[in-house]
């Protein structure tokens, strides 16, 4: 017999090996050739969707890059992702880092194993052991085990895998993401921290400690939500038409931070401030460092926490200051869809349709700020309390 076989339908076949509990498949690819591969399913119903998704790719034209996915190692697909969907622009510098110190878990336990062999058990298994594992502190006495890992510690890698397979999916170098089937073992929204929400007595108190600089990003953050050290510090003056009360944001985290934001008073005021404080710079907050890599303040920490200490007050993330933004638009009655359409977070590909529409929505809102929100007993809600 020939070695293309006897003439038959296109349908292919699952059958059982005597010598493993896995279904195997038999089915004629693009060229009319038979070809025998795995399914990886251990009963006959699994096992012949499989071969439905390799007889769809065939007569798609796709089969080869499906074939390809087959024999693909999770180290192989991670060197790729890292190198193509994980740097600038695609991911932000910080969000690589954090890839590649996720990727020095999850290679030793995936790295060898065929992208099509990572199921749900094998996921579920290795997060179990993770959350099982000492937390390992460098200090000047040497590497110390202290308690165990933080479940958010674990569940930022979950978050990772999950991404890399999702891409992986899309490529068409995997059928489905295993991660899917997978339910985190432990509870992770009790682990984390609750954020801090400024109240106005605070504010108050923290820029009368604060130099002159900081409590400008102060109020830009906490009257137009903006990001700190992606869109606030970096920023030239020539983004800003205080004429017109609005800032333009030409970088951004994601793709819907990039927009024109309108100004309050008060961000008005601090903007106009800032422009004195930084004469002679093309920067808002250029920096004061002779060897700087960049010509603009990079971070604030210190200065922050100095601030904080001098006003007396338990240390919280600048970060926060967004989340304050957030809280004192819905106690002023905004409706949360449009406040998450504030912080610049969503997909935005709609509504920045109606651009015109969308400042004028926005400077709307921006006066119904609530400065005093942290400070009222009552219960906070986007609509009339019965």
């Amino acid at each position: 017999m020939s070695k293309h076989g006897r003439p038959r339908n296109g349908g292919g076949s699952v059958y059982p090996r005597n010598d493993s509990s896995i279904w195997w498949m038999r089915y004629r690819n693009e060229e009319g050739r038979i070809r025998f591969e795995s399914t990886g399913k251990r009963n006959r119903e699994d096992a012949e969707k499989v071969l439905r998704q390799r007889l769809v790719a065939r007569d798609e034209g796709t089969l080869p890059i499906l074939v390809a996915g087959t024999n693909l190692s999770f180290s192989e697909w991670a060197d790729w992702f890292l190198e193509n969907r994980s740097k600038p622009p695609f991911r932000s510098e910080k969000t690589h880092l954090e890839n590649l110190s996720a990727m020095k878990f999850l290679r030793p336990r995936f790295g060898d194993i065929r992208m099509e062999d990572i199921t749900s058990e094998l996921i579920e298994s290795y997060l179990t052991k993770r959350l099982n594992t000492g937390r390992r502190v460098y200090t000047k006495f040497g590497l110390q085990h202290r308690g165990r890992l933080k479940p958010a510690t674990v569940h930022k890698e979950f978050r990772i895998l999950r991404r890399v397979l999702n891409v992986a999916v899309k490529k068409r170098r995997l059928r489905a993401n295993p991660c899917d089937g997978v339910e985190f073992p432990v509870r992770v929204a009790g682990t984390t921290r609750k954020p801090h929400y400024m109240t106005s007595s605070e504010q108050e108190r923290i820029e009368f400690f604060a130099p002159a600089y900081l409590k400008n990003v102060i109020v830009i953050m906490v009257e137009t939500g903006l990001r700190p050290y992606k869109e606030l510090l970096p920023l030239r003056k020539e983004h800003l038409d205080l004429e017109n009360r609005l800032v333009h944001l030409p970088v951004s985290k994601t793709e819907s931070g990039i927009a024109d934001m309108p100004l309050t008073e008060r961000a008005h005021e601090a903007f106009e401030s800032q422009m004195k404080e930084s004469n002679g710079s093309e920067y808002l907050f250029p920096s004061t460092r002779k060897n700087s890599t960049r010509p603009y303040l990079t971070t604030v920490r210190k200065a922050w926490a100095r601030t904080l200490k001098r006003a007396g007050l338990r240390h919280f993330s600048m970060y926060e200051l967004r989340h304050t933004f957030a809280t004192r638009l819905s106690a002023g009655g905004v409706a949360d869809h449009f406040v998450t359409q504030m912080l610049r977070q969503g997909d935005a590909a709609v509504f920045k349709r109606y651009s015109q529409a969308k400042l004028n929505m926005m400077r709307e809102a921006l006066t119904k700020l609530d400065r005093k929100a942290n400070e009222r007993a009552e219960t906070f809600a986007t609509g009339p309390v019965n």
